[in-house]
């Protein structure tokens, strides 16, 4: 650190703030907290002690950092920049190419899990279809150990961030394939007894209303055909052959589609067919039984 150089953690933060603030960032403080942190190689809790002790940062880390907020302050997902996606316990290598996993879809995934923990069967099977990342699956694998977990993924772009996470997490209890989610898992059929699908759910000509979303998340990963129900309605067919008698399908939606969802599940045959509300009071998620 040079001794002209003297510009502190808290001021960069506070610097940091304003120009993400300037650009309609949403959460301008928190993500530039975690992109200083990023390039300190800090936690929140250990930046914040830096923050509060006037701590100084050298030339080449605030370069280093300034660099950052001007790719966040155009609107590039902060997920992308650090390359890591927390979701539950979990945390995600995630970049270009692959779906970024939502803060709501942690709640969706409990719905799956709760089913594999109430299953009487030693090993219950799960099946995620459209696994991305790998967020839903590694999810049920680490927490119900005890579950036998299968995910499918079709995105060759996609597969190098989700196979890099199953190795990460090593869950010897987790399979991954590179496959389309209509014909995944002959070997499974009848078998299982949970599907879970966080598919493809926007209609085609619906444009999302977040830049970040626009921009860099995978249209595989987003649209859903005419009217967003397109692979919804492969998710039903698949998950009718996987599944047991009595087995859970558990899917995540957009807020307006519960009705038009209930309709298609239903005239598809499944029962009991539930929704589900976020934790702002949507209607997220939707549970069925076979």
């Amino acid at each position: 650190m040079t001794a002209e150089h003297n510009i502190s953690v808290a001021d960069l933060v506070g610097s940091g703030t304003e120009s993400l603030s300037a650009a309609g960032v949403p959460s301008p403080g928190v993500d530039a907290e975690l992109l200083v942190a990023h390039v300190l190689e800090l936690s929140r809790g250990e930046l914040r002690v830096r923050l509060v002790t006037g701590a100084l940062v050298s030339a080449a880390a605030e370069a280093t950092v300034r660099e950052l907020f001007v790719r966040r302050a155009a609107r590039e997902p902060l997920q992308h920049i650090t390359g890591i996606a927390p979701f539950r316990n979990l945390e995600l290598r995630v970049g270009p190419g692959v779906f970024v996993p939502r803060p709501e879809t942690e709640t969706v995934v409990q719905f799956a899990i709760d089913a594999l923990n109430a299953s009487a069967t030693p090993e219950p099977i799960g099946v995620d279809l459209g696994t991305g990342s790998g967020a839903i699956a590694l999810s049920m694998a680490t927490e119900v150990p005890r579950a036998r977990i299968y995910a499918v993924e079709l995105s060759p772009d996609a597969m190098p961030y989700t196979s890099e996470n199953f190795r990460r997490y090593g869950a010897d209890n987790a399979t991954l394939i590179n496959a389309d989610l209509g014909d995944a898992f002959p070997e499974l059929d009848g078998t299982v007894d949970v599907v879970i699908s966080n598919p493809p759910y926007i209609p085609a000509a619906a444009i999302p209303r977040d830049i970040e979303v626009q921009l860099h998340d995978p249209a595989l990963a987003l649209y859903g055909g005419e009217d967003g129900m397109d692979v919804v309605r492969r998710v039903s067919t698949t998950a009718r052959r996987l599944l047991h008698q009595g087995g859970t399908l558990v899917l995540e939606h957009g807020e307006e589609q519960a009705p038009a969802l209930a309709a298609l599940l239903t005239a598809d045959g499944w029962n009991a067919v539930a929704h589900h509300k976020d934790l702002l009071g949507r209607d997220r998620a939707t549970t069925a039984l076979l």
